[in-house]
């Protein structure tokens, strides 16, 4: 069994906790008006950055799977006031515990202070944590196509979409790519890292950057997000090129001792 599939059994445990029932749209939207200050606009924020060349999905992150404790020093909202001074479009926040020392607690407090759309990075293999998403405060899911069925994918994306939430839908090889088109997906993540054997290619990006836009009609209309690997403005340069609107990075910006030269360096607005 690799990671993956160990994630996604711990998670069968912790939906497993969830209140009982199938969801309906109409309850994501009545939760996020519930909420209250209704739905940031993700997909919009990454499409129109306000600074730099490419839109920055800027992540809070402690620990990962892979490298361990990423940031000794952990304080999810003042990494994520940071980010927002620094010119980040957007922040990514795991709320995975076990694996990523992360807490849906991080993402109510971040909503609370700072006004950039949030995604909820987890897991979700079940309808309820999309709700669940929506109560901690969440504007955007992701959705990892290797661990979904294509009734769930397609599932999952039409309730997102009709309560108004950005869905991340990510890819890892063409065959997972074809699936997350066929699903509807507008928002495209290619994560350069493979989640069984952790290794990082930036090149994977580029193969199926090739691939989804010779293959749809109005690639325009398609905003694919670089993930994981992104370590200097010349890796977003090569990204930029191959049709990357976005990036999405953790570890890189978790390791720094300046968030804000390190953001500028990346979007390209170098202090």
């Amino acid at each position: 069994m690799n990671i993956l599939d160990t994630i996604v059994e711990q998670k069968k445990v912790e939906v497993a906790r969830l209140p009982t029932g199938p969801i309906a749209a109409y309850q994501l939207r009545e939760a996020i008006r519930q909420r209250g200050n209704g739905v940031r606009d993700f997909f919009g924020a990454l499409a129109r950055p306000a600074t730099g060349d490419v839109g920055l999905i800027a992540e809070v992150k402690k620990a990962s799977p892979s490298a361990g404790v990423i940031c000794p020093d952990f304080d999810a909202v003042r990494i994520a006031r940071a980010y927002q001074a620094a010119g980040a479009s957007c922040l990514s926040v795991l709320t995975d515990e076990n694996f990523f020392q992360g807490s849906l607690e991080y993402l109510k407090a971040i909503r609370a202070e700072v006004s950039l759309p949030l995604l909820r990075k987890d897991f979700i293999i079940d309808e309820r944590q999309i709700l669940e998403a929506i109560q901690w405060g969440a504007d955007a899911i992701l959705l990892i196509v290797a661990i979904l069925t294509d009734d769930q994918l397609t599932q999952f994306h039409a309730l997102a979409d009709a309560a108004g939430l950005a869905a991340l839908v990510e890819v890892h090889d063409a065959e997972e790519l074809d699936r997350a088109v066929r699903c509807g997906a507008r928002l495209v993540g290619v994560n350069n890292r493979d989640l069984k054997t952790f290794r990082v290619d930036l090149a994977t990006t580029e193969t199926l950057a090739a691939r989804l836009f010779a293959a749809v009609p109005t690639p325009e209309s398609y905003l694919l997000v670089a993930e994981s690997g992104i370590q200097t403005r010349a890796d977003v340069e090569r990204l930029r090129r191959c049709g990357s609107r976005a990036i999405l990075v953790g570890e890189s910006l978790m390791r720094t001792g300046d968030i804000a030269t390190k953001v500028a360096e990346l979007v390209g607005t170098t202090r």
